[in-house]
């Protein structure tokens, strides 16, 4: 059906008429842009106005559709043709609304995963559900996409694009707990108890400890090794207080105010602010914490703290003799032969420079018990 030479068909016969556009359009009842297309090529009458159409302009609905008056004899061959043509250029009509239609749902679904990552936090299941519904919708319109091809070819199609958009998103979404240490989005269960949140993915678990605190922090387990039971818990933020964290900040010397300033930043009670000071001549450090000691004691975490910060200090700043920490209402001073001698093991801590994995079992995992921590105290920081 040869659309240009119809439209030309109709300009002819509108004139013969001594119709303009508006006028033809207005008796159609549609818009003078409407019949400026058609007169274009670029489109069709619908079958609706068709007849009406042909009764205005005297022509036949066979005339109208060969794009020119068809002569009697021919005019059975014509029609013949006229009604083949019209199925075909009904078919394409129909097949090109239906692939704009399904390209539409396609990047409909691809833009309902961007918002739900975008929108929802990555705790929350929604982001989930609505990931894999616009996950769903997508593949859908893919696989209608796909015209020509059997049932089979069609639902193996969708299963592979279902996949690779499906195992791009748990890379996406890994990746984002990695670097952004986050929850994350696709999680086939989530348990929860008084200390920490356990996400447990499908190629590894995630806890999410201290929740909903200052120092909370999350531990990646790809090797789903650790359980409920094992896990490293601290008191503290052990991303940032850890052992594998501040042993960067290793010194020889006490006075090199950009490494002691970090290990201070570092080290827990630095979230309540703090300025520090060094004594060259008799290797002190004092550290006034902008707090009251006593308002910050809940569950022992002054002690824990002052314990830790102590052990840290004297073992990763190497000629440090003495480190006082001042509060607001009190002061607290040891030197380092109190702490050698009287923190459990501290030797086995520091053995050939420092020990991480001793760090980690005399100091970080002791911090977890009350009764350790109250009686070492008092033993280190009694008045």
């Amino acid at each position: 059906m040869d659309q240009e030479k119809i439209g030309k068909f109709i300009t002819t016969c509108r004139k013969e008429q001594n119709l303009t556009q508006e006028q033809l359009a207005e008796k159609l009842g549609i818009t003078y842009k409407a019949v400026s297309k058609w007169e274009c090529g670029k489109g069709l009458p619908d079958a609706s106005i068709m007849i009406e159409l042909c009764k205005i302009l005297k022509i036949t609905v066979n005339d109208l559709l060969s794009g020119e008056k068809v002569k009697e004899k021919e005019y059975q061959e014509k029609l013949e043709q006229n009604i083949i043509d019209t199925i075909d250029y009904t078919d394409k009509k129909v097949s090109k609304k239906n692939k704009l239609i399904y390209e539409m749902l396609m990047f409909f679904g691809l833009g309902l995963i961007f918002i739900a990552f975008t929108i929802y936090p990555t705790d929350s299941s929604w982001g989930a559900i609505h990931s894999i519904m616009g996950l769903l919708l997508s593949t859908l319109g893919f696989i209608n996409l796909k015209s020509g091809k059997t049932i089979i070819k069609k639902i193996f199609l969708g299963l592979g694009y279902f996949m690779i958009i499906f195992i791009l998103l748990l890379m996406l979404d890994y990746s984002n707990v990695v670097l952004n240490k986050v929850a994350p989005r696709f999680s086939y269960l989530k348990e929860t108890n008084d200390t920490m949140i356990i996400y447990k993915a499908l190629f590894y678990n995630v806890y999410r400890i201290n929740r909903n605190t200052k120092n909370e922090y999350y531990i990646i387990d790809t090797e789903k090794k650790y359980t409920e039971g094992n896990i490293p818990i601290t008191p503290f933020n052990r991303a940032k207080s850890g052992i594998e964290n501040i042993i960067q900040y290793q010194n020889k010397y006490v006075g090199n105010n950009s490494n002691d300033s970090h290990l201070i930043d570092n080290l827990p009670l630095a979230e309540y602010g703090y300025v520090f000071e060094i004594d060259s001549k008799n290797l002190g450090l004092t550290i006034d914490y902008h707090i009251t000691d006593w308002y910050i004691n809940e569950n022992h975490y002054l002690e824990k703290s002052l314990l830790y910060n102590s052990v840290s200090i004297f073992a990763l700043i190497a000629n440090v003799e003495t480190i006082t920490f001042n509060f607001s209402s009190k002061t607290y001073t040891l030197s380092r032969k109190e702490i050698s001698e009287l923190y459990p093991n501290y030797k086995e801590i520091v053995n050939n420079g420092i020990n991480q994995t001793n760090f980690n079992k005399y100091v970080e995992t002791k911090m977890n018990d009350d009764n350790f921590v109250e009686d070492t105290f008092k033993k280190i920081f009694a008045s």
